[in-house]
């Protein structure tokens, strides 16, 4: 099969770009010609896949760049016609027969107050949003989560919605089987984004933690430093700020703590169980769904710090690891295949 792969940055550098980078190598290997347009590819161009990069555009009003990417996308295409190029988005484009949606839906803010919606950028949103899905044959979601998400917000259109995808993981470092020491072990948080990652409230929740495990570790790979370093006004020592790096440090965690306000599907979180790290996430993670009762557990998030701490010191106590996740972007791949042949089938006359 012949097919493009659209998404504005081309390299493993965030959870949908990395998605989209182990699919397109994935696809390649089982004998697929591979086509990425992009604005910037931002790694060593995989061999065997062409990349075209279309040059890069100011990242701020965000809808105005999404609105100049798929004009240029369009314009590529209108230039170097594709007629038997299955295109598959990953993206707010208008001329996709697959798309695969990696986030909750900007409709959400139907439910906001009315002072909320009064913008230009959320009209222009909204418009893209819904061009997006009405465009699109089909629908790949990429969480269950963000596949209820969906039909709650479009069931017009839930009848293009597709299984959901989720992410594969590469094998992982092992966690050597042990239980923490009882008077400390190793919380670990992951991610950039730490404020709709729930930073603060880990903080909180290690904090309380300490009262009675004085020797516990908090660990945070992400942020940069100084970024974050406020929030540990009055913290002696007890902390580690890694900043960001492509080492991962899950092997050394005890229990990984996601407290997510909103998490499309959260990979740091099935990383984390391919390491036999046991997790402690919010139920608002699209990989909630992956995280079995003696893998984890899975919480509210209104749920009080004291219930967050609870759960968190179930899993430093506990003594046998929780069973390795394995999904593997082969397998992502192969999902794929099923959804285009099926699309191809359909365009044949």
């Amino acid at each position: 099969m012949k097919l493009i792969q659209v998404v504005r940055r081309y390299g493993p550098i965030g959870g949908m770009e990395r998605y989209v980078w182990e699919l397109t190598q994935e696809l390649r290997d089982l004998g697929h010609e591979v086509l990425v347009l992009c604005e910037v590819c931002l790694a060593d161009k995989p061999r065997g896949i062409i990349v075209h990069e279309l040059g890069t555009i100011a990242p701020r009003p965000r809808w105005l760049a999404l609105l100049r990417f798929g004009k240029n996308v369009a314009r590529w295409l209108e230039e170097n016609p594709q007629p038997v190029w299955l295109i598959h988005s990953h993206e707010r484009l208008s001329g996709h027969r697959v798309t695969t949606f990696h986030g909750p839906p900007f409709a959400t803010v139907r439910d906001m107050p009315w002072w909320r919606k009064i913008s230009l950028r959320v009209a222009m949103q909204l418009y893209l949003e819904r061009r997006e899905l009405e465009t699109a044959k089909l629908i790949v979601p990429n969480s269950p989560f963000i596949r209820e998400r969906l039909a709650h917000y479009y069931p017009e259109l839930a009848h293009k919605l597709t299984e959901p995808i989720v992410p594969g993981v590469a094998a992982m470092q092992m966690r050597e089987t042990h239980s923490a020491p009882v008077d400390g072990g190793v919380i670990g948080f992951v991610g950039k984004e730490w404020q709709r990652k729930g930073l603060p409230l880990v903080v909180e929740i290690a904090a309380c933690l300490r009262r009675t495990r004085p020797n516990l570790q908090l660990w945070v790979a992400g942020p940069d430093a100084a970024e974050i370093q406020h929030l540990f006004a009055g913290w002696q020592g007890g902390y580690r700020l890694l900043g960001w790096s492509d080492q991962a440090h899950y092997a050394e965690f005890d229990v990984l703590l996601h407290p997510a306000r909103a998490e499309p599907y959260g990979m740091v979180i099935s990383e984390a169980m391919a390491a036999r790290v046991p997790v402690v996430i919010s139920a608002v993670c699209g990989a909630a769904a992956q995280v079995t009762p003696d893998a984890g557990a899975v919480l509210p998030l209104a749920a009080p710090p004291d219930t967050w701490a609870g759960a968190v010191e179930e899993q430093l106590r506990r003594s046998t690891a929780p069973p390795r996740f394995v999904r593997s972007w082969n397998e992502v791949a192969q999902e794929y295949e099923k959804i285009y042949r099926n699309c191809f089938a359909e365009k044949q006359p």
